[in-house]
């Protein structure tokens, strides 16, 4: 039987949870904002790795109109921990489907 010295640090600390790959954040993005707005998304726009998960730029449809050019969609900010789980969103802009994008 072996002794462990109180006085020795430990080496077996659990390592921090890995970040999980981009393709599952994007989907769990899109998934989870869509949940929480009642209406699928459209697209994920964007996503970035933060130090503790992620940050995606995801749009949605806010309201259908006729021509569907017309319709207005918004991106929703949505930040994400390492494991995939939504810990906020925030709406960043709104704007016309047919509205080209002119540096915002």
């Amino acid at each position: 039987m072996t002794s462990i010295d109180p006085d020795t640090p430990r080496t077996d600390t659990p390592e921090p949870p890995r970040r999980m790959p981009v393709a599952q954040a994007m989907r769990g993005a899109a998934r989870q904002l869509g949940e929480l707005l009642g209406t699928p998304p459209e697209a994920v726009s964007a996503m970035q790795p933060t130090p503790d998960g992620w940050v995606a730029d995801v749009e949605v449809v806010e309201l259908e109109r006729v021509p569907e050019t017309m319709t207005i969609m918004a991106t929703y900010r949505v930040t994400l921990d390492s494991q995939g789980q939504l810990l906020g969103y925030e709406r960043q802009h709104r704007y016309a489907r047919g509205q080209l994008d002119r540096g915002r």
